[in-house]
């Protein structure tokens, strides 16, 4: 089922339920679709879907952090529970296991020795692991320490 309409099917039910907080979390999620879709003027692939939704979740965790530093626990709360149901509709995330064997196969891809060759085996492993949820931050800070012979390979 397409993204739009597993959100709409969720949206009547969550209207049916009464369900106010995750009624307004799934319209803004929808929202934001629409208007990527209106702006780029062409159907949302399933890489643009995620694009969306990653900015969302973003959004929502830096909102969630600043609310916590302001004193205000029960705004940051309901940014968590937002972000929670913005990811359950984003592709499982990689496993720890999954994350070091697409670097390791990827550093055999690539045959780095350096961090000169970053960029090229975070390619690779991104490859890798496309369809799964990954942190590039982190997957780029995994590849930098493998690569400075930090981490065991």
């Amino acid at each position: 089922m397409a993204l739009l309409e597993r959100l709409q099917k969720d949206l009547v039910d969550a209207m049916k339920a009464k369900d106010e907080a995750r009624l307004s979390a799934l319209r803004m999620v929808k929202a934001a679709l629409m208007k990527h879709k209106v702006d780029s003027m062409k159907d949302l692939d399933e890489a643009a879907e995620m694009q969306v939704l990653k900015g969302l979740i973003k959004q929502r965790a830096d909102a969630a952090e600043m609310f916590r530093k302001g004193g205000r626990e029960a705004q940051a709360a309901k940014e968590d529970a937002e972000r929670a149901l913005i990811e359950s509709y984003m592709p499982a995330a990689a496993t720890e296991a999954e994350i070091d064997a697409a670097i390791r196969e990827a550093l055999a891809e690539t045959g780095a020795a350096s961090a000169k060759q970053l960029g090229a085996v975070m390619k690779a492993a991104q490859a890798r692991l496309a369809g799964k949820r990954v942190d590039g931050k982190a997957l780029s800070e995994k590849v930098r320490a493998r690569l400075a012979g930090l981490l065991p390979g």
